[in-house]
């Protein structure tokens, strides 16, 4: 019975982690605002039930930036441009010993800058445009898919072509997000020991005016 019980703790952990994502937001200059949960839902009242596990993500180039826990996300004041941050600590890795799996989550707002800057980014293909390319240490994901979430909350898959590019069918005004997953399989490191698998979860958020 204990077995069992531990068996569907850990497959629940990992459903969880999977169908989790961690993106941002951010309204012109202001403020960033970090979140995890399911970006394709609305963000429950005080945030999402698995928030409090989004402790302390780590900004790209503003290592000291002061997060500022609120109800449902973290907010940091940066300088204008896009905001990174990337976490590998939200979830625990489960499975049993020698299969253990965990989640690594990159994410970004903005679409002002062509370049990448993490080992997992979704990218413009030029500055402010519709079409996007998915890039793994900086070389494209021929076929990757990407789901796009539209201000309405209409949400469809895609699937990039053969240099990772795909266009995002901007249809409104609002805010956008795509995001595109990936699992390394092997013997592979991780603070937490040596992993079986990795996943790898990337976001991209931006704003039409």
């Amino acid at each position: 019975m204990i077995r069992k019980f531990l068996l569907a703790a850990l497959l629940a952990s990992a459903t969880t982690a999977q169908a989790h994502e961690v993106w941002i937001e951010r309204d012109g200059t202001g403020p960033a605002r970090i979140y995890l949960g399911e970006p394709g839902e609305p963000v429950p009242e005080g945030g999402d039930p698995e928030f409090a596990k989004l402790k302390a993500p780590k900004l790209i180039n503003h290592n000291g930036a002061a997060l500022v826990r609120k109800a449902g996300y973290l907010e940091v004041a940066v300088p204008a441009g896009d905001v990174r941050a990337w976490d590998d600590a939200v979830f625990e890795p489960w499975g049993e010993a020698g299969k253990k799996e965990s989640v690594v989550y990159y994410a970004r707002a903005g679409r002002s800058e062509t370049r990448a800057a993490m080992p997992f980014e979704i990218a413009p293909v030029t500055a402010h445009g519709d079409r996007f390319v998915v890039l793994r240490d900086g070389k494209p994901v021929a076929g990757a898919r990407v789901t796009v979430i539209t201000p309405d909350k209409w949400s469809k898959g895609f699937i990039a072509d053969a240099s990772g590019v795909l266009r995002v069918p901007v249809r409104e005004k609002g805010r956008y997000l795509l995001s595109a997953t990936q699992k390394d399989e092997g013997a592979i490191a991780h603070p937490s020991g040596t992993l079986a698998a990795l996943h790898r979860i990337a976001t991209t958020s931006f704003v039409v005016e």
